[in-house]
């Protein structure tokens, strides 16, 4: 049975390829190929030639060749960011003037593609795709997209490489393997490389993708004496891509750590956004690119909805709480469960809201287990503050991790209760002295609709003579989301995501947080791991980020 090892992007890795070509012999492979793009990345492309040839490796140019051969100013990479191509374009000049005369001649001897039949089947071996030298062929194409590439070939065993990340499948009844690239890791935490292992017999084949370990550390101590950005060197020592990251598409980038350029932050949110808070500082560690999950484009915040009963009947309320409301409710094991994910995910804020979840007779000591572990914000209409509750609370007394948020709609009894019922306002500003006579924070969150606007200051007027200033008192527009049917209209293409939990499963943001009235903000079910739905809030926003670069409004559910 033949067996043949099939390589990509060498990205003059002189380290990765001797161990590359060590570890397929090792492993049995009669036939060493490789896909192209020998240089670039790395800091020694002429050692690339000499391991080539002398392990006679099979060869094809890739767009790198191409362009050393014929003496092109840039790459051909295929970038379209102009941030992208400023790092594509730093790495190509490096390569062109550490190559010599013979070995741009040899490139230009290459062909783009070949066609081999080995072990019965028809393999065909290209740089980027059948359809294109510098065709990125991810695996989250679409599968017309797939079905174009494959219809193109022909083969019964299509090798790919150039988009740097490996993956495999069967389409349209040929096997399709992307082998990665030995030049850098493939974007996912891993120091070492891949290329892949194809085992061809009797016209079937079958391929494994083998993870490459290789001296790194010499690899990296090289590029930092050749000068080169200590951006590429840290992707080395890592596995992360802290460059070229515009190209990769919403599914490969959301698996990465880093999604953005920071030169794609926001410096500020203007008059039109709907929020009360400006744009956290960003702290500039010096690396050209940012992890979305903690930014102002997805903060370390995460809602939790301990249930959606209510004791009131809020006419707007976004995710169409009241007393009748479908019982559903994240029960005392799951609400530890989830607090200890949280804070193994990076979060910093735990919102536990509802609902009411001081209807639930264990909301205390699950408020005590959450602000023991991360900084936890409950909110509440303050109306339960009574006999059990009432003792139970004190428990809270001086938990300095934990505030109490109110909500209160206007500075008068009769503006509050038209929004959220006879005598609510007097028990929630009694609620409020409760809380404060306990030692706790306290903030206040008003809703502001057509009703109570003019009462805002007022409200903040009483709220400083209680202590409660400054950003201890919000005021948020009213959404149409849920029972409203006036207010902000938001939805996942105009807000940026605030990861929220339900007994229902993962919601984009709390606002949209009911799954029956918005559907549309749906992420995932109560069994899917906290990690994999962050990765998918993030990969729907990079989907949704406008062409042009603009990103969206915040609308802050928090204080």
């Amino acid at each position: 049975m033949p067996r043949i090892a099939v390589c990509g992007g060498a990205y003059s890795n002189p380290y990765a390829l001797r161990a590359f070509i060590a570890d397929a012999q090792a492993k049995g492979a009669q036939q060493l190929w490789c896909l192209g793009d020998f240089g670039g990345y790395g800091a020694e492309p002429e050692e690339i030639w000499g391991l080539l040839r002398e392990a006679r490796i099979e060869c094809i140019a890739g767009n790198y060749e191409v362009a050393i051969g014929r003496g092109d100013p840039d790459c051909g990479c295929g970038y379209r960011d102009p941030r992208d191509n400023e790092y594509a374009q730093l790495m190509y000049d490096y390569t062109r003037a550490h190559t010599s005369g013979a070995y741009a001649a040899w490139m230009r001897s290459l062909p783009t593609e070949r066609r081999e039949r080995i072990g019965g089947a028809v393999v065909h071996f290209v740089h980027g795709s059948p359809v294109q030298l510098n065709d990125f062929w991810w695996e989250s194409l679409t599968e017309p997209e797939h079905a174009e590439r494959v219809a193109a070939s022909g083969a019964d065993v299509i090798c790919c490489t150039h988009s740097g990340i490996p993956w495999t499948r069967r389409i349209a009844g040929s096997l399709v393997v992307n082998v990665g690239v030995l030049g850098r890791p493939a974007n996912d935490g891993r120091r070492e490389v891949w290329y892949a292992l194809l085992d061809l017999d009797d016209g079937e084949a079958r391929a494994t993708l083998v993870p490459l370990a290789y001296d790194w550390r010499a690899h990296a101590a090289s590029m930092r004496r050749a000068g080169l950005p200590e951006a590429f060197v840290e992707t080395v020592e890592t596995g992360w891509w802290t460059t070229c990251l515009e190209i990769v598409p919403p599914y490969e980038r959301s698996r990465g750590r880093y999604q953005l350029y920071r030169s794609a932050l926001p410096g500020g949110f203007g008059a039109e956004m709907v929020s009360w808070a400006d744009a956290p500082a960003e702290v500039d560690d010096g690396r050209p690119v940012v992890e979305l999950f903690g930014t102002a484009l997805f903060p370390a915040r995460l809602w939790l909805y301990t249930n959606f009963h209510c004791n009131l009947h809020c006419w707007y309320c976004s995710v169409a709480s009241h007393p009748k409301a479908r019982r559903r409710e994240i029960g005392p094991e799951r609400f530890r469960e989830l607090v200890d994910a949280a804070v193994r995910e990076g979060f910093t804020e735990l919102y536990v809201t509802g609902g009411e979840p001081f209807l639930l007779e264990y909301i205390v000591d699950l408020l005590v287990y959450a602000s023991e572990r991360i900084a936890t914000v409950a909110l509440t209409n303050g109306m339960l503050y009574r006999g059990r509750r009432r003792s139970e609370l004190e428990k809270l007394a001086h938990r300095r991790n934990l505030v109490l948020q109110t909500s209160i709609d206007g500075a008068h009894a009769a503006t509050h209760d038209r929004n959220r019922g006879e005598g609510s306002w007097v028990r929630a500003m009694e609620g409020l002295e409760f809380a404060q006579s306990l030692g706790l924070p306290v903030r206040v969150g008003m809703t502001e609709t057509e009703h109570n606007g003019d009462e805002v200051p007022m409200l903040r007027e009483l709220l400083a003579a209680k202590g409660i200033t400054g950003a201890d008192f919000a005021v948020r527009p009213l959404v149409k989301r849920g029972l409203s049917d006036s207010g902000v209209y938001i939805d996942d293409a105009n807000t940026v995501p605030e990861l929220a939990v339900t007994a229902d499963g993962w919601h984009w943001h709390p606002a949209g947080a009911d799954v029956a009235t918005s559907p549309d903000m749906f992420l995932a079910p109560p069994d899917v791991p906290m990690a994999e739905a962050k990765r998918r809030a993030i990969e729907r926003f990079l989907a949704l980020r406008q062409s042009d670069g603009t990103l969206p409004r915040i609308y802050n559910c928090a204080v």
